[in-house]
């Protein structure tokens, strides 16, 4: 072929497009349920609200980021997360001015240039919150709930949340310096990248997935709260208690980005080998400041419709990739073509779907092609019935057949759901 899709993208073809859009018709829903409101951010903003947002000892920003100069020479990026172009519509649309938390969400396409695998892809895809407005960790746990009852809803085996507390800037100085007191040691066995990262953001080491086995010893982030962010860490865990939602404290998760304060969390669930992680978030209480608006605290989390499709498959969690029609239509002769044509229209009027023949083929033909789109009835139209104003409705369950008139089948069908 003289074009190919480019490397680490995917055509979603019908058949597998409606596995996506049952997740997301779950997500939206679930959205509708705790009051989170829909937003759409361009997919492309200025790079250095990505440098500013994410963070510049991050991978994304130092390694992953797709970055171009536009016709006027400005350097912009193609969104490679989610949350800092939506408080950047946050800050410019001046939704701060509510008087109500914001409760926003997300469902689009990422995109990241690094190596593709299984779950991982250059142009992905997530769900996202974000809660913007509170510091209460109550909006903490629901946010984590949020996501949680998702995966559950969506029938995923074993899930769980990780947490932990990444503290304020004040307890998570004084960490760093434990921290640094910890890795200086053992700094020419860690890996380039380790090297590079340890004194501009010792925390991100211990998200480097290579020396991993040589953090066991580490200090606990947790050993060096302040009563602050003890406290709430504590409340964090008595309302997720309160809501069931099954989880477990990591001290060593932090998360790959710069911006996390006090909460951070990663959604898992039973994966491939080690891809089991769904997605995560965490609070933010610097970014709108950051970006340009008022110190406002927020909270979000991602979550990676890509992983969400390999774990529902891998776990052979039956998804219908095909929803069936209503009814099939059937038609015999020139004159039962015509009005098989008005009757379809009117049924996908009525809200009702419908299909016909538009290649003339036979009516054994035209019967398989009814199975094949699952259709729960087929409309059976020949000249002699047109003149009588009727029409043959067969049940392709039971293969029950009945004859309805014609100005009643929107009716008949209707009442048999």
């Amino acid at each position: 072929m003289a074009f190919q899709k480019p490397t680490g993208t995917q055509d979603l073809l019908p058949g597998v497009v409606e596995k996506w859009q049952f997740v997301e018709e779950k997500a939206r829903d679930l959205c509708r349920r705790f009051n989170y409101r829909e937003i759409r951010t361009p997919i492309f903003e200025q790079t250095a609200l990505f440098v500013r947002g994410v963070g510049e000892t991050t991978d994304i920003v130092e390694k992953e980021m797709y970055t171009f100069d536009d016709k006027g020479n400005r350097s912009m990026t193609l969104r490679p997360e989610g949350t800092a172009g939506v408080v950047r519509a946050y800050v410019e649309n001046k939704i701060y001015g509510e008087p109500d938390v914001s409760k926003l969400y997300y469902i689009g396409p990422m995109f990241r240039y690094e190596r593709p695998q299984a779950g991982r892809q250059r142009q992905f895809h997530q769900f996202g919150v974000e809660a913007i407005g509170a510091l209460d960790p109550a909006i903490d746990a629901e946010v984590i709930a949020l996501g949680y009852q998702l995966c559950v809803e969506l029938g995923l085996k074993d899930v769980k949340v990780e947490i932990n507390s990444v503290g304020n800037p004040a307890s998570r100085a004084e960490y760093r310096e434990k921290l640094l007191g910890f890795l200086r040691p053992m700094k020419d066995s860690l890996c380039k990248d380790c090297q590079s990262r340890m004194e501009r953001n010792p925390l991100r080491v211990l998200d480097c997935k290579v020396d991993q086995d040589k953090f066991v010893g580490a200090p606990s982030i947790l050993d060096s709260l302040d009563e602050e962010s003890l406290n709430h860490f504590a409340k964090l865990k008595e309302y997720l208690d309160d809501f069931g939602v099954d989880y477990a404290v990591n001290n060593r998760l932090v998360r790959g980005l710069d911006y996390y304060t006090l909460t951070a969390f990663e959604l898992k669930a039973q994966g491939i080998g080690a891809i089991d992680t769904v997605g995560g978030g965490g609070r933010y209480n610097g970014l709108v400041g950051d970006i340009g608006g008022p110190d406002q605290p927020g909270i979000g989390f991602g979550i990676g419709l890509e992983r969400i499709q390999l774990i529902l498959e891998h776990q052979n969690i039956d998804v219908s990739s095909l929803a069936p029609l209503d009814v099939y239509f059937v038609a015999l002769g020139e004159a039962a073509d015509r009005e098989v044509n008005r009757q379809l229209f009117k049924l996908r009027q009525s809200g009702l779907s419908g299909e016909r023949d538009y290649l003339g083929r036979k009516m054994k033909a035209q019967m398989k092609s009814a199975d094949r789109f699952k259709a729960r009835y087929t409309a059976i139209l020949g000249d002699d019935e047109l003149e009588r104003g009727e029409i043959a409705l067969k049940s392709m369950d039971t293969g029950e057949q009945q004859t309805v008139k014609l100005d009643e089948l929107v009716a008949a069908i209707r009442g048999s759901k």
